[in-house]
């Protein structure tokens, strides 16, 4: 049986190699540098974003959170202060539940 590999380059979940490995195949992976981890967190959360907007599915919302927590930790920022920001916010400025479309100003 001949196998092919298939080029990824993007970031994925942590046990995805071992995954991978259990189904067996070969995982060529490498730790990114804190320049890359950066860049890839961007690119993953583009990535999720753009399956959620394609299908809405809520496995693309979880997906979307997780790359959220995974650049909050990346960036020191505490996700309880994070979600106290985000209430304030809310209260401050509000939320989006009352689907008011600003049509101008």
């Amino acid at each position: 049986m001949v196998r092919f590999m298939v080029k990824y380059n993007k970031l994925v979940r942590d046990r995805i190699p071992e995954i991978i490995k259990n189904r067996g195949d070969i995982a060529i992976t490498h730790k990114a540098s804190e320049k890359e981890y950066r860049e890839k967190l961007k690119e993953k959360l583009r990535e999720e974003v753009n399956e959620f907007i394609g299908d809405g599915s809520k496995d693309e919302i979880i997906d979307i959170l997780e790359i959220v927590y995974a650049i909050c930790d990346f960036k020191k920022i505490d996700r309880k202060k994070l979600e106290a920001l985000r209430k304030k916010k809310a209260k401050d400025r509000g939320g989006f539940k009352k689907r008011i479309i600003l049509d101008e100003s």
